[in-house]
């Protein structure tokens, strides 16, 4: 068997990926459209650090994406396709078990102020966060192993824009079925163990919320969860919606602009939902910008 599928491999050039190619005009849409959120996106993730994983996830997908709208050529190398669902699959876990670890900082900071900084500490911090991608990257690995061993008997059109798990296992030529159970058992894990966090965190928060007689005070506190709340809700209501659609025609296409969606756009808009509700960041940029138009100011003087 793994020398059938080695050689299965060697002999195999590539996939082509259908993306939108039945709307043409619908492609030269979004390649401007998507050319210009990526550009945004690269701007927002680089200039805060601290989306650098944001920023990766879409480089993923989007450069790959933005080639195969320009020209009548879709295709894809095979190898090029293992690195794509590797990195996707390995980013996109990272991000849904850092979620579930903000989740915990938060409630560290609002349940429990007066130990956050023993409970948080640092180290368990970088431990915690090392795990993250880890993890991420070892469900990536095993999926994509378990992929991508499946003989595909020459098949090699994928009715995606980009290379993922479930079009993967439309294209195999044998019963996919022990497969789709080790990979739904896994994601699962990876998916649900973060929720749970996610769940339980909040459900602390609120009654602490709740305990706090001022009304300016919950409005406070429920405002340091809001970012949050608001990137947690977009990316797993959108990751899930994509991945529980039927197979009609109708919902495949669905399924290509929601992960269009928290595959582009909530990348995009992730830096200004956490820096516009940051006093410190607005305070930063307020100062530039005064700085900016100072400067602008005294050259045309």
């Amino acid at each position: 068997m793994l020398s059938s599928n080695l050689s299965h491999v060697n002999s195999f050039t590539g996939f082509i990926l259908l993306g939108f190619s039945d709307r043409p005009q619908l492609e030269q849409f979004l390649f401007v459209a998507l050319l210009i959120f990526y550009i945004f996106t690269l701007l927002g993730n680089s200039t805060i650090t601290v989306f650098f994983l944001d920023l990766c996830y879409t480089t993923s997908i989007v450069p790959q994406l933005l080639v195969n709208l320009r020209g009548s050529n879709k295709s894809i190398s095979f190898g090029g396709c293992i690195v794509q669902l590797c990195l996707a699959l390995g980013l996109g876990g990272t991000e849904c078990i850092l979620l579930g670890v903000m989740a915990l900082d938060r409630y560290a900071a609002i349940c429990k102020p007066l130990h956050y900084t023993v409970i948080m500490h640092p180290c368990l911090c970088a431990l915690m966060a090392s795990a993250s991608w880890i993890i991420g990257f070892a469900n990536s690995l095993l999926q994509t192993v378990l992929i991508f061993f499946l003989p595909l008997c020459g098949r090699n059109e994928l009715d995606h824009f980009f290379c993922e798990v479930p079009p993967l296992l439309k294209i195999a030529c044998v019963d996919t079925t022990v497969n789709e159970s080790e990979i739904f058992f896994v994601s699962v894990i990876i998916l649900l163990v973060p929720v749970a966090l996610i769940m339980f965190s909040y459900s602390q928060i609120v009654r602490a919320v709740l305990r706090i007689k001022s009304s300016t005070g919950q409005r406070k506190t429920f405002g340091t969860c809001g970012s949050h709340l608001i990137v947690v809700s977009l990316f797993y209501g959108s990751a899930l919606y994509a991945y529980l659609q039927s197979s009609n025609k109708d919902s495949k296409d669905q399924a290509k602009f929601i992960s269009l969606f928290y595959t582009i756009i909530i990348p995009m808009i992730n830096p200004l939902i956490y820096t516009l509700r940051n006093k410190d960041v607005k305070g930063a940029m307020r100062k530039h910008l005064r700085t900016y138009r100072k400067g602008t100011a005294n050259t045309e003087t």
